[in-house]
């Protein structure tokens, strides 16, 4: 199968281009103010140094930032209806209770309680009532909204009532989105709620972006099969994608861990992925991110579906070195994407961590000479406190004392002088795009997060029943039934609730279905 896999990042879009497991090209290009224009370019430039045309190509995978920039900026996000099933439970706290005002005011403060829920177990809180649900409906079109986000207290133990209330809106608002919790978020109700209210506020803009890269892929001549990568380093096909654009957050570091596993045959060690604008550390677990166990904050907003445990700071290629009273700083500001005109080395007037490096004679990049003015001093001290930032991430990404390699990938990582907090350093072939990599060899998964009544079943009848789930949710995702295989299982006993109840979260992944 051949694939191409791009990620669009803050300073370049990678592409390579893979024959089954070999990489035949990988390029950069520079990710444009339109994003569109740069993935063009980077599409016809792998193919071109891969000598083969769009229509010989099989599936294009992409990695995007656009989502996660659009809830961090505050912008194209659409006025969203919050509409919790829980009376009378849970009435204290309303819907978005802990978001940040700016981004409340971005999507409206517009919020309804109406009757429906489960305890723990499944039992229903109370019934649903669907003329409460038209009531609030009529309420929702009376305020032009078009985006509509429901939760139910425990609906990931069942869904039942999210699904029937989905369907009476879908009735009463047929032109409106309408995103269910239980699809998207674990249990937790105020976290798994903001992620449904996040995902709901982001379907205009991810019917626009799915549609303009699609254009992008039928304007270089593709016509095979296009996905988006999700947060947990798996598929999903670019029409579910337009349904989860929330799904998509994280997915450029997970890329690049995955990559980083693929490129450098190591299946658990720390990667350090530098780009031009920040670096991006966590720790591999089985050739996969390790997942967050807490909730996660996106834009200020607190929510818990799958996502990495990886962190980022403003370290790059692209940072900006400065030298001032209290010594040299290296970031958080960025020349980006604007580094081929901004830096020295290419004949701009702003001193970036890159002309350090290229100073220092460790990368060949730009004129050497026009940077030959720099002392030896502010050289050796701007030097002295990239490693001390990259041995700072290093060591919060450690989770034990077992002296785990270190893995360097990205563009950036010409920052890197040897070995980092002790540790062994790798740095495979193909580093530069390890983020294209990770997309190009994505997989699909299924996961399954409820909770087990073990007074009416065993642990192990429990753990059977959710790894089976997990497995058909992969093989109904895309995946080859006889590749998938289970990565990931925990569970979890509640002791603050009765019946032996216990947490069970499984995940399965398998290999892309050729079909």
């Amino acid at each position: 199968m051949i694939r191409i896999g791009i990620d669009v990042g803050g300073t370049n879009t990678d592409a390579v281009l893979m024959n089954g497991t070999q990489v035949m090209a990988g390029v950069k290009a520079a990710t444009t103010a339109d994003v569109m224009s740069g993935v063009v370019r980077a599409l016809r430039a792998v193919l071109g140094a891969a000598g083969l045309q769009a229509e010989q190509v099989d599936v294009v995978m992409i990695g995007t930032t656009h989502f996660t920039n659009a809830v961090v900026q505050r912008r194209d996000l659409a006025p969203t209806a919050a509409v919790r099933l829980c009376l009378p439970a849970t009435a204290s706290l309303p819907p978005m209770v802990d978001w940040p005002e700016d981004l409340r005011d971005v999507i409206g403060h517009h919020w309804w309680l109406a009757h429906g829920g489960n305890e723990f177990d499944g039992r229903p809180i109370s019934r649903l009532d669907p003329d409460e649900l038209r009531r609030i409906a009529g309420e929702i079109r009376e305020r032009g909204i078009r985006s509509v986000a429901i939760t139910s207290v425990f609906s990931p133990v069942s869904t039942e009532f999210e699904r029937e209330a989905g369907r009476i809106m879908a009735e009463a608002l047929p032109e409106a989105h309408i995103t269910l919790s239980s699809d998207i978020g674990r249990i937790g109700l105020l976290e798994r709620e903001n992620a449904a209210i996040m995902n709901a506020c982001l379907r205009d803009l991810s019917r626009e972006v799915v549609a303009a890269f699609r254009r992008a892929l039928t304007d270089v001549g593709f016509t095979g099969r296009f996905y988006l990568t999700q947060n947990d380093g798996t598929l999903m096909d670019a029409d579910f994608a337009e349904k989860f654009p929330v799904l998509t957050f994280a997915s450029g570091p997970t890329n690049s861990m995955r990559g980083a596993a693929f490129l450098s045959g190591v299946r658990d060690a720390i990667v350090v992925d530098i780009g031009g604008t920040t670096s991006d550390v966590g720790s591999l677990q089985k050739g996969f991110p390790r997942q967050a166990t807490v909730a996660v904050e996106v834009g200020g907003v607190r929510t818990n579906f799958r996502m990495p445990d990886v962190f980022s700071i403003g370290l790059g290629g692209g940072s900006l070195v400065v030298d001032g009273p209290d010594g040299v700083t290296v970031g958080p500001r960025s020349v980006g994407y604007r580094i081929v005109d901004e830096a020295l080395v290419f004949g701009g007037q702003t001193l970036t961590a890159s002309d350090i490096v290229v100073a220092d004679g460790g990368a060949e990049l730009g004129d050497r000479a026009k940077v030959a003015h720099l002392s030896r001093d502010l050289i050796r001290r701007a030097r002295d406190r990239i490693a001390s930032m990259l041995e700072d991430c290093v060591e919060r990404a450690r989770i034990s004392a077992e002296p785990l390699p270190v893995i360097v990938v990205g563009g950036g990582s010409i920052l890197v002088e040897g070995p980092i907090a002790g540790l062994d350093l790798i740095k495979p072939d193909h580093f530069a795009v390890a983020n294209a990599v990770g997309a190009a060899i994505a997989q699909v998964s299924g996961e399954v997060d409820r909770v087990y009544a073990l007074a009416e079943m065993t642990r192990d009848d429990a753990l059977a029943d959710a790894k089976a789930q997990a497995t058909e949710a992969a093989i109904a995702a895309g995946a080859l039934a006889g590749s998938v295989e289970i990565v990931d299982v925990e569970d979890v006993p509640l002791a603050y609730l009765p019946g032996n109840a216990t947490r069970v979260r499984v995940k399965a992944v398998g290999d892309l279905h050729a079909g």
